[in-house]
């Protein structure tokens, strides 16, 4: 069974996103405070994080990075604000969704399962050692099979989302491709202008690469176009 984490101060809130995670048989840990939160993240094994932005005791930026720091599994940020520049600093701290108040509760419940499904793909894809899937150049390796990746032997760790970005990338090397079309690839929804969802996860992806954001030597940007791998 899946396990989710659910961290909102609002209780009629919390209680409404238990009650419909329940209702899809996933077992909910639910927290009106971050503090709490991280108890849990420590002790428990969690599948998937749902964080509210605005909490009494740290914001749900600052609880999203700490999570980060040691743990892998979906994020989704629950925010009263649509302004970008908090949608690209959630992603860009870690989260791998937003989802904007009030919001339909069908619409929640389609993210988590669809964070699920991709991260569940990745962990639990079977090792073939006939076929194993992998790139392998420049000191960089990243294999689909096992999920695994690293630069120059070091362990890069990388979510799902940013795991399916670099991937994508690799497959494709030395073709520029669009934002619109890794979107629609990584997270298999119709791409809308102006979505910076795709930039900020390719920053946080270059930062764990540590490469430098105005001449990276992997993830190069072709401005107006989108994005390529060296």
């Amino acid at each position: 069974m899946e396990h989710i984490l659910v961290v909102d101060d609002e209780k009629e809130i919390a209680d409404l996103v238990e009650v419909c995670l329940r209702n899809e048989n996933y077992e909910v840990h639910k927290f009106y405070n971050a503090t709490d939160a991280l108890t849990c993240v420590a002790c428990e094994v969690i599948s998937l994080a749902i964080l509210d932005v605005m909490l009494p005791d740290m914001n749900g930026f600052t609880l999203c990075q700490k999570i980060r720091e040691k743990h892998l599994f979906p994020i989704i940020m629950l925010t009263a604000k649509v302004e970008d520049m908090d949608k690209i600093m959630g992603l860009t701290l870690g989260a791998d969704d937003y989802v904007t108040k009030p919001f339909n509760p069908l619409e929640l419940i389609a993210r988590v399962k669809t964070q699920l499904r991709r991260c569940n793909r990745y962990n639990s894809a079977a090792i073939s050692a006939q076929e194993v899937r992998e790139h392998d150049f420049s000191g960089l390796y990243i294999c689909q099979d096992t999920h695994r990746c690293t630069l120059n032997g070091l362990e890069l760790p990388l979510t799902p989302i940013e795991f399916s970005i670099l991937w994508y990338l690799c497959e494709h090397r030395g073709a520029v491709i669009s934002s619109e079309e890794l979107f629609e690839t990584v997270w298999g929804e119709k791409y809308l202008d102006n979505n910076n969802t795709v930039m900020a996860h390719v920053a946080r992806l270059r930062e764990k690469m540590h490469e430098p954001s105005r001449k990276p030597k992997f993830v190069k940007t072709v401005w107006g176009v989108g994005y390529t791998i060296a």
